[in-house]
Order: structure tokens, then sequence, then C-alpha cells
């Protein structure tokens, strides 16, 4: 049963079906086993390095879940600081500030609220997925059960469990990115019933009032109830619609959809338009290059061509991420890079332990936005409107590796495209030198899907290629 929640970067899984109290209580006692075990190999026996941070999400079933989660790691023999109700980036930022082994968040970030499960951190905030601990985790949970008694090195004492507040660091923190440059902003934020409706009042003040020309329009903000009133995923479309007609009818600068557990976060424009993420890494990649020239800068290889350009420009090194959290922060690591951006809404920052955070993003795009003399609609204008993509195109697929060998052949070197072939992620075919289109073609982790992102030259070559592309791809899937 453990194997079906565990997934490539996280531990998720309907409650409590799938998701049980048993299972938190093996996940607590797993991962405080791996945990503690790590940073003494690593060569660090401090008593700091027998400490889990732990806190939750909004959901109703996050209660009983934490409880069982602490009520294994310290049987285990580990140590729980709670934090109690949080955002995710919370977490990060709470194990580098105690120096901790590691942090666990009770969320299930962006699914339905009977949906929850545990997102996992090593020392210093480093991600633990599926082949950096995860599957560790998953072994150690497995051989234990109720009592621990299957453990051969089952502790003779049980850890302990203590409550703190770090909220005001945490703002004094999160705060080092904002700048508002003496000018006035106001702003529409929809929390999407989740944590950013805990996070931004205790950061930014009710409606702002912490922070000097900052006005905010709060929506969804209530997470008594532990419910949405629309689904927490700010990359659906439908989901943005509030916001957006608020902007409009509240005349805003600006504004921002958050997903449940506020570790994302996608822009409107003073229009109401969407800002593509990979849009506004390029346009924040400039701010961060000022403060050290010559960084890297890593971006999701799903993004726009302008996103490496615009970066080259500022005098930064643009490096190709991997898809996915895990590798776009040990990308950001390994370089020493300053920024990275991913479609998703994930946005990394070497000042924030090379973890992402919603908050932080917030800050930083308003920082951006007041030291110009332009509305976000002209900043994003002259980058979004460079070539012109597809979007993501899922097809279903049960032959996936046999369809990446095909479009390689047809599509790769020699061919009448003659396209460079480059295996980081799926296959990514850039023939924009001879045909004006790129394309990257990746598997999905947990569907027979295929996905397909192409960006072209104009309108005209995108659709011809997605049109010679996708019968290769399988079946198309509706949005």
């Amino acid at each position: 049963m453990l194997g079906r929640v565990f997934k490539a970067y996280d531990v998720r899984g309907t409650y409590p079906d799938l998701l049980t109290d048993q299972m938190a209580w093996q996940i607590g006692y797993g991962a405080s086993q791996y945990l503690i075990e790590t940073a003494a190999a690593d060569g660090d026996t401090t008593p700091m390095m027998r400490n889990v941070v732990v806190g939750r999400d909004m959901r109703q079933s996050s209660p009983t879940l934490v409880e069982r989660l602490i009520k294994g790691i310290t049987d285990q023999g580990g140590n729980v600081i709670d934090v109690g109700l949080c955002d995710t980036p919370l977490i990060y930022f709470a194990v580098n500030y105690y120096d901790c082994a590691g942090g666990i968040m009770t969320t299930a970030s962006h699914n339905p609220p009977q949906y929850n499960g545990f997102k996992i951190c090593k020392r210093k905030a480093k991600p633990a997925g599926e082949a950096t601990g995860l599957g560790e985790i998953r072994k150690h949970a497995a051989m234990v059960d109720r009592s621990g008694a299957n453990n051969p090195e089952k502790p003779p004492h049980a850890g302990r469990s203590e409550k703190r507040d770090l909220w005001d660091a945490y703002a004094e923190h999160v705060l080092k990115f904002l700048d508002l440059h003496g000018k006035q902003l106001k702003v529409v934020i929809d929390a999407s019933n989740g944590m950013a409706g805990a996070m931004l009042p205790k950061i930014f003040g009710k409606r702002g009032a912490n922070i000097e020309g900052l006005d905010i329009v709060e929506i969804n903000y209530d997470i008594s109830k532990g419910e949405f009133v629309h689904e927490p995923n700010p990359l659906v479309a439908e989901n943005l619609r509030q916001v957006q007609e608020a902007v409009i009818a509240e005349k805003a600068d600006l504004g921002f959809c958050f997903d449940g557990d506020a570790d994302r976060c996608v822009v409107i424009d003073e229009k109401g338009q969407a800002v593509a993420c990979d849009h506004l890494t390029a346009v924040l990649a400039p701010h961060f290059l000022a403060q050290a020239p010559g960084s890297t800068v890593v971006y999701d290889l799903r993004s726009s061509k302008a996103v490496a350009e615009e970066i080259e420009k500022a005098g930064g090194k643009p490096l190709m991420g991997r898809v996915g959290h895990v590798f776009m922060k040990q990308a950001l690591a390994d370089t020493g890079g300053i920024f990275g951006g991913e479609l998703s809404g994930h946005f990394y920052f070497r000042d924030n332990f090379n973890a992402d955070s919603g908050a932080i993003a917030m800050a930083t795009v308003l920082t951006v936005l007041t030291a110009q003399d332009k509305p976000m609609s002209e900043l994003v204008s002259p980058i979004a409107g460079r070539y012109v993509q597809s979007g993501e195109i899922n097809f279903e697929n049960e032959e996936k590796d046999e369809a990446l060998e095909a479009i390689q052949e047809e599509f790769g070197p020699g061919s009448d495209d003659d396209g460079d072939i480059e295996e980081l992620d799926g296959i990514t075919i850039d023939c924009f030198a001879k045909a004006g289109w790129w394309c990257n073609v990746r598997k999905s982790n947990t569907e027979p899907l295929l996905r397909l992102n192409l960006e072209a030259k104009d309108e005209a070559t995108m659709r011809s290629a997605v049109d010679r592309i996708a019968p290769m791809l399988g079946t198309r899937v509706a949005h």
C-alpha cells in the first residue's frame, strides 16, 4: 500500500482510503531514521541533527495526519520542531534557521481537498525525491510495524516534540526581497483558500498594512473550512478568472494567484492577462544578474528561447534545467546560480537556500515592477511576442519510448529539418536554424502520456510543426 502514495517528488493520495493514519506514522518513523542517518553520514552529530521540522496546511485531514507523523518521528527517536499551520517554503526556511536534519510538510499542494500527503526535505532544505532520499524513506517506512518493533535499530528513548512560532523571523527573511522604491501599488491576491491566506497577512499585513505603499485586495483568504472555492492550481485558466476580473474591476496594478501550499504563484498583468512563467523568468532575471553579474540563471527546458536570450543579454549564463523542483534546485546549487524559474510557477532563489517560494516570487515581482516606469504588460510584451508557443499538449500513448525514437529519426540530424537532439529530459529537438521551430517531448511520470511543448518563429510555422509531430505521439487529449 505504501508504494501507491509515494510519487516521484513527494507522498500523496486520497485520505483515508489510500493515505492512512498508520502510513503517516510509518512515514514519520522512516523519514526520521533516514534524515538523522543522512546527517550523521555527512559527519554532523550535533544535537540539532536529531531535529525534524514539521508543518501542515489547512486541509481537514492535516491535524490528524501530522499528529501521527510526529508520533512516528518521536517513536524513532527524532525530535520535532512543530511550526504549525504554514506555507511549504516556511519549512525550508525553518530547516536552515534551526540547522535541522530535515523537514516535512503535510500538504497535497494543488490537489482537491480529499487528498493529502507529505513533502520532505533534507538538511539545508535539499529536496528528497525518489532518487534522492524518498525511495530510502519508503523502504524504512515499509519495514516497521505500529510499534517499530521490526526495526533492528529502534532507539532506546523516544524523542520530544515542541511547538515554535517562526513567523517574525520568516517575515524578516521574505521582506529582504521587497523594495517598492517609494511607489504606490494596488495588488489583487487570490489565496485559493490555501496557505497563502494565512501566510500573506503574517508577512505583508492585513491588506498589505505592514508595507508602506502597498494596498492588497484579498480574495479567497478563508482557510477555516479546509475547502476550496476553486481548485488551488493557478496553472488552470479557469482558476484565474476571479483574480483576472478583480484586477480589472479594482483598476489594480497587478494580480497574483497562489496554489494550495503557497510555494507557487501566477502573475496577472494590469490588463487582466496571465503572464507565462517562462516569460516572467526572463523579466526577473536581469534584476538578479544586476546583483551578481555573470551568474547562472536556471530555466525550465520547456521555456521559450527568449528566456536564454534575455539572460545572455543581461550578462548571465543561461542553464537549461530538467523539469521538477528536485532537478532545478540541484542545478542551482551545483552552479552557484542566483535564480531559477519553472513553467509550473516555481521560482528558485540562491538567497533562499536555492529553494522556491511564492512569497519571495511575489516580493521580487513587486520590486522589479516598481523599479520601472512601465506596467507589467509592457515589460512582458517584447518577450512574449518574440516567438509563438503551442502550450503543453498531451497525448495518450502506451508505447512512449517507441514514439520518442520515431520523432528523433524523423526530425533529427540528417533529416530534412536537421534538428539538434538533446536528451536532458525526454527529447528536445531544435530545428530552429533550418525550419524555424523547436520542441520538447517528455514522458509523464504517472500516466501513459507524452507531453509536447513546441515553439516557432511564427504562428503558421508553429501550427505546421504541431500538425506534423502530433500524429506520431498518439491520441491527443482534449483540454
